[in-house]
């Protein structure tokens, strides 16, 4: 039993699968267990090292080893910074009470580096008063903690991988966003990060395209280009037609086949007018992308997985290892199939025969992904040639696979140690097929090191919906919110998204500086909506269905983007005023930092410790959500700090502070913060506009 998460439900009614409101209640995503090799910040370090004294002064007391010693976080800096319950779990092995083991306790534990004072609280807890200051220093040195200890070889995360059948939508962009901020997040821990964008660009849905050019009355490729801005939204209604063809008419579907064939041999025309529909569509997708700040290392493509026989190398192992057979009769006739019925990772599944080759010969998409995986591990003895991609910049170098002469100057691509897809939770079944076909094949700890990335599919608000204008049936509009639909046609573009959250941005910028010239205006209205989109598609678990609305997305209250940036503005607008005051510049910090550093000062208050402490977790908050596979943990921490921020200026005046050391000490917490914040909103993809 489990309440239910859909975002626009306020049913909040207890089901094993459906709430009232019509939700199907999320599956249980695969969960990802990845090993710990962060170094931890300051309060971290400080915290481990208390843990361990604590157990040496528990063996030197009572000579015994006490189970784990794990300290939790009080709810309210006035009762300390660390509590540990161990005295209770050891009142039942030495036979005393909690509160008289934890006055034993005590004087060691104030004794440890860090320390300056230790209570002894409720029924035996040890609450543990940290060396603000020593510690303020340190993070005054050094916000974000150090950096990853590099154990770990290269990681592959793959991201994006939208069909290049037509203009990319709003669910893709969830995709991208959780990607990349993946790839941000584990660059800032230290790791080597490839990423990649992988390119269906000899799947159904091209086919389906092609079909579309040849049977409906459309201009070619080349023309529609010319006349049509963007060729991705022009097929974008032509894939929809090609839909509506099929029910009219069934035959064409044989065309479909026969069209999928012959791009997977390759070297005729069919296949050449595939190609160049596919490549067309791919730099608007990589256009809509750059202007969320998404980019890739290499875009591989599925056309050059069977020109360069990776499927062939691959199926050779498989069939060498029994890991595949043949079928001779029933449904699956003629195909070859991976046979899951032995296997309880596929207990529930009631197909346990997955196609790998259907029965014309061509390869489903699993099969060639386990060709893919194979490469990216560098288990499959051959590799891509590569070339430079036409939207290839100095400052982000971009490859792309070919079966072509390549470039011998190409960077080295693949041979991860780990790799993550980030693929929705509807392709879990065939994301499990793939880590099989690993493991069939001998390479269990590579099949261990494959992650899915798994994430729920993003819908629309019904106002939403009528806001861009979409044409809903009585069904549609019966239904809590509205799933998108590629062969209805029905869904949002990303850039018309993106397009209509600049317009309605700039507005609201309007309504507070009326007197903005428009140059400011739309560059800020596009950092803004940016920022806020971004911040929306994380603040979500990957979970949970996303139901998409502007004025969610862009409110200035609450958990959106627009809260986390302007608390960021305002800390910048403290310290311009300060610096106008006659006080330090913002230049100046770092001096004044370390002039603070040597300064006897009194411990800092609760109110202003709070948000030191918050600033001080940020490292560990990157590390578990990595670990965890959950980017909102970034997103949660953000407005933490930006909340946490907000009651600091309500509660302690900078500029009219009581005394000198006061309002150093609070000017430099407010740097503190806005350096901290424009890393954690870094991470997250997010920039700041000068003023909002």
């Amino acid at each position: 039993m489990s309440a239910c998460t859909a975002s626009t439900c306020r049913a909040r009614t207890f089901h094993p699968r459906t709430c009232r409101c019509g939700y199907v209640l999320p599956r249980r995503l695969p969960a990802v267990n990845i090993p710990h090799l962060w170094r931890k910040p300051v309060l971290s370090r400080l915290q481990q090292e208390i843990e361990k004294g604590l157990a040496a002064a528990i063996v030197r007391r009572f000579g015994i080893q006490p189970p784990a010693v794990d300290a939790s976080l009080p709810p309210d800096t006035t009762l300390g910074d660390l509590a540990f319950p161990i005295c209770l779990q050891l009142a039942r092995i030495l036979k005393k009470s909690p509160r008289e083991i934890a006055g034993a306790l005590k004087e060691d534990v104030a004794a440890l580096p860090g320390v300056i004072r230790v209570e002894v609280a409720g029924a035996g807890y040890l609450n543990v008063f940290l060396d603000r200051v020593a510690v303020l220093r340190s993070l005054l040195a050094d916000p974000g903690g150090p950096p990853a200890l590099a154990d770990e070889g290269k990681i592959i995360v793959e991201h994006t991988n939208i069909n290049p059948n037509k203009a990319a939508h709003i669910g893709h962009l969830r995709n991208a966003i959780l990607g990349d901020t993946l790839v941000r997040a584990l660059r800032y821990l230290g790791r080597q990060v490839e990423v990649q964008n992988y390119i269906d660009d000899t799947g159904v849905q091209v086919a389906d395209l092609v079909v579309g050019f040849e049977n409906l009355d459309v201009p070619a490729p080349a023309v529609v280009a010319r006349e049509h801005e963007h060729f991705d939204s022009f097929c974008w209604d032509l894939y929809a037609r090609v839909t509506a063809l099929y029910k009219e008419q069934p035959e064409l579907k044989a065309r479909r086949g026969e069209v999928l064939h012959r791009m997977e041999e390759g070297g005729n025309a069919t296949a050449d007018l595939a190609a160049d529909l596919a490549a067309r569509i791919v730099r608007h997708h990589l256009a809509t992308m750059a202007r969320l700040d998404i980019g890739y290392d290499l875009l591989p493509r599925e056309s050059d997985i069977l020109r360069l026989k990776f499927w062939a190398r691959a199926f050779k192992l498989l069939r060498a290892r029994g890991a595949v057979q043949r079928i001779d009769t029933g449904k699956n006739a003629g195909c070859w199939v991976m046979d899951l019925a032995d296997d309880p990772e596929f207990a529930d599944i009631a197909d346990t025969q997955k196609v790998l080759v259907r029965s014309n010969g061509t390869v489903t998409y699993t099969g060639k992904d386990i060709a893919y995986q194979l490469w990216k591990f560098g288990l499959l003895g051959c590799d891509f040639r590569y070339r430079r991609h036409e939207d290839d910049s100095p400052g982000r170098p971009l490859w792309v696979t070919t079966s072509d002469r390549g470039d011998n100057h190409a960077p080295s691509f693949g041979a991860g140690h780990r790799v993550y897809n980030v693929i929705d939770s509807r392709q879990a079944y065939p994301q499990k097929v793939v880590t099989k076909g690993l493991a069939s094949l001998g390479f269990t700890a590579e099949a261990g090191r494959s992650h899915h990335f798994a994430y729920e599919m993003v819908a629309l608000t019904l106002d939403c919906a009528k806001e861009l204008g979409m044409d809903l049936t009585d069904e549609d509009r019966a239904r809590p919110y509205l799933e998108m639909s590629g062969r209805r046609g029905l869904g949002v573009k990303a850039d018309d998204l993106m397009d209509l959250l600049v317009e309605r941005a700039a507005s609201e910028v309007l309504k507070r500086h009326p007197e903005m010239d428009r140059k400011e205006l739309d560059g800020i209205a596009r950092t803004l909506a940016v920022g806020a989109l971004r911040y929306f598609m994380l603040r979500f678990t990957r979970n949970r269905v996303i139901a998409f609305d502007f004025d969610e997305v862009l409110s200035f209250e609450g958990e959106t983007g627009p809260y986390a940036l302007y608390s960021v503005v305002r800390a910048t607008n403290i310290l311009r005023k300060v610096a106008e005051s006659g006080g330090p510049r913002l230049s100046d910090l770092p001096a004044l930092a370390e002039q603070w550093l040597t300064t006897e000062t009194p411990q800092p208050p609760a109110g202003e410790w709070t948000l030191a402490r918050e600033c001080g977790r940020l490292g560990d908050v990157v590390a578990e959500s990595v670990e965890k596979c959950e980017m909102a943990g970034i997103a949660r921490h953000v407005f933490t700090l930006a909340q946490t921020f907000s009651t600091f200026y309500h509660r302690f005046p900078v500029l009219t502070a009581a005394d000198e050391t006061t309002r150093q000490r609070r000017i430099l917490l407010v740097d503190l913060f806005r350096r901290t914040m424009l890393r954690a909103l870094d991470l997250m993809g997010v920039q700041v506009p000068a003023r909002m």
